[in-house]
């Protein structure tokens, strides 16, 4: 891939990723996109059902990634207006109902933060890792729906029915050490600590104390999905979480997770694909 930023750069970039690709897969062929230097990754859940009904459940801002692994999700996407919403959801919605799509889907965008416009970037078949954000702020079971609509029923509601109340943000807890270029990180949970699940805190463990992580698997042992009645108020519960759960035995990116929570870029909901170098 190459970045032009300028016309005269374009023809010594485009003749040098034609050789490397002839190099590599013996065809010259070149995709020219528009370059997004301020991307977002926002998201939005859809459900269709056999009967060629479609709806969204709203949208989700991915764009806090780490070597395009998402860390910290959040629902609904901050700082965009109810227009842009309304246009993400009913687009959504549409490549939806265009491929006859039954069951649960996401459809992914790239939302460039500058110009406030969107581009479709691919659709996920099936249930996200991040879902549960998106059971936060609409009350409803996913995984419930999915049940529904593979027996052949309608979907349990309607578009104007599916409500959108408080924001939800999802932190994946991974063992990792962030002080060692975030390698994975290996050995026996020897304490695990907690906080306690509520109305606004959800909690999604894959391992127990004294479980035993090993290299076969993905790092990810836990997701941390909290609620508020706004982003301010989702934001602290989500801080006050990060701070009760403490793991002792093996690397993991909490405290990492704890820097990200307070920083004032992402409390502001200022942030974009590139935030973590």
């Amino acid at each position: 891939m190459r970045i032009v930023h300028s016309e005269p750069e374009f023809m010594e970039a485009l003749e040098s990723a034609k050789r490397e690709s002839l190099k590599s897969f013996g065809d010259d062929n070149v995709l020219v996109e528009k370059y997004i230097t301020k991307p977002r990754h926002i998201e939005v859940q859809v459900f269709g059902d056999m009967l060629g009904g479609a709806v969204s459940l709203w949208e989700r801002d991915c764009s806090v990634q780490r070597r395009h692994q998402k860390i910290i999700e959040e629902a609904p996407a901050p700082n965009i207006s109810e227009e842009i919403r309304k246009d993400l959801c009913d687009k959504a919605v549409a490549a939806a109902k265009a491929v006859g799509y039954v069951g649960a889907g996401t459809v992914e965008f790239i939302f460039d933060d500058d110009a406030k416009t969107f581009y479709f970037m691919e659709m996920n078949t099936r249930l996200q890792v991040e879902h549960p954000v998106t059971e936060m702020i609409t009350g409803q079971d996913l995984v419930e729906w999915q049940l529904l609509v593979a027996a052949g029923n309608p979907l349990p509601l309607t578009q104007s029915e599916i409500p959108l109340i408080g924001h939800a943000f999802e932190a994946r807890i991974y063992a990792e050490n962030p002080r060692n270029n975030f390698h994975p990180d290996v050995g026996k949970l020897v304490h695990l600590s907690t906080p306690i699940p509520s109305e606004s805190v959800r909690l999604e463990e894959g391992f127990k104390q004294g479980a035993n992580i090993e290299v076969f698997y993905d790092p990810l042992i836990a997701k941390l999905v909290v609620k508020g009645n706004d982003r301010t108020e989702a934001l602290r519960v989500l801080r006050k979480a990060l701070e009760e759960y403490q793991v002792v035995g093996l690397s993991t990116n909490i405290e990492f997770l704890r820097s990200l929570a307070g920083h004032p870029a992402f409390v502001d909901g200022e942030v974009e694909t590139g935030f973590i170098p």
